[in-house]
Parts: C-alpha cells; structure tokens; sequence
C-alpha cells in the first residue's frame, strides 16, 4: 500500500521525540510536515510518551500501530503518509543504509540522546536512525533541551556539530514580539522546518510584514 501511494510525498523526514521538555516543538514539527505533505517516520520514546502527557496532555498509545492511528487522526494526516515504529523495531527503514529517510529531526532531544548519538551507540531505533542518517550523509537535526550545559554536552555538541549535524538548541527568539506561547513554539519549529527545506507559513521572514510570510 506504501509503495502505491509514496510518490505523492514532496519527501521522506524521520522524527524522534525524546523524553527532554518542549514536546510541543516537536508536535508543531510535525503539523507543518503533514500539511506540507511529507512522509513522516515517527519514533517515540518511553520517557516522552510520559512527557507528552504531562506537557500536552496526550495520552499516546505504547504499541507503534495503535500510535499510528492516534497521530495520523490528531494530526490529520493522508492514509500512508505517517508512520510509527517501536524502539526496538529494528527492520524499520530508518534502521538502514538502503532505505534512509530523506532528513532526521530529534525535537526534543535529550543530552542522553545526544550522547549516544555522539559515541556512536545504537541502544535503540533512534540513537541507530540517526547514525544511519549521519553515515549516509543526511542531514540530522538535535534540537537539544537542556540548561544549564556541562562541559560534557558542550563537547558532544561539538564533535556532531564537526561531523556535519545540526545543532539547535531550544532557543526561541523574541524579537518579533510573541503574545502566546504558541508562537514562541512556532519560532523554534519555523527553523527546524526551514533547515529540513520544509516549505511553512508559521513565521515572518526577518525584514518581511507578517502579511508577506
């Protein structure tokens, strides 16, 4: 059914959500990807499916099929356009050179995340998509949620950042004045979106009216 439907799709991006605060980011990556009309790999965490809930209160189904149904119906996406794999659901695409995804986001990203990305660990379906993604010379995107950083996390950070990842902390601007933390959610996913080549109207460009966005 996959194969009959995918050359709709602009193109392919894994997302993972991770157990760090600011699921929300992710939620809203993940919006403007369905309305976009992009394929999406979704991989969740056990630690952010607890998140999620405190933080959104969404109560996500732990088995990968029953998450499936649950997202594509909360974020209205087509038949086939979205899929769920289990952590350890290791005949995923994602978990192979031969069929990577196009991009990768990891919104939110924990430092434990970013550390096993980092010395090259594979413990589950993410830390193993995003080696798969960095090895076949994709671009893979961390945003990171932590404060304050150690000298750890900062060395982790620069070892991804010279083997070509983007790092991009969970740092939204407020320049543009945001009146609701809706918007200062959008800031931060506006500039996933727009290092994924994803196509949004969630922000103003900087020297453009609101209305030109």
């Amino acid at each position: 059914m996959i194969a009959s439907t995918s050359t709709r799709w602009t193109k392919t991006v894994a997302i993972a959500l991770t157990g760090a605060s600011g699921t929300g980011y992710g939620l809203r990556v993940l919006q403007g990807l369905i309305d976009a009309e992009v394929r999406v790999y979704l991989l969740i965490s056990q630690a952010a499916q607890v998140v999620l809930r405190m933080e959104s209160g969404l109560e996500v189904p732990s088995r990968p099929k029953e998450a499936e149904r649950f997202f594509s119906d909360y974020l209205g996406a087509q038949p086939g356009q979205l899929s769920v794999f289990g952590r350890q659901q290791w005949t995923a695409p994602v978990a192979s050179g031969t069929n990577p995804p196009d991009a990768m986001a990891i919104v939110p990203c924990t430092t434990g995340t970013l550390a096993n990305i980092a010395a090259g660990l594979s413990e589950d379906l993410i830390d193993r998509a995003a080696d798969v993604t960095m090895k076949e010379g994709r671009k893979l995107i961390l945003v990171v949620r932590e404060t304050p950083f150690t000298t750890i996390h900062l060395e982790n950070m620069l070892r991804l950042a010279r083997a070509g990842v983007v790092i991009m902390p969970a740092n939204p601007g407020f320049y543009f004045n945001p009146q609701s933390v809706d918007e200062v959610i959008d800031f931060m996913a506006a500039r996933v979106l727009d290092h994924l080549g994803v196509p949004h109207r969630l922000l103003a460009r900087w020297g453009e009216e609101s209305g030109d966005a």
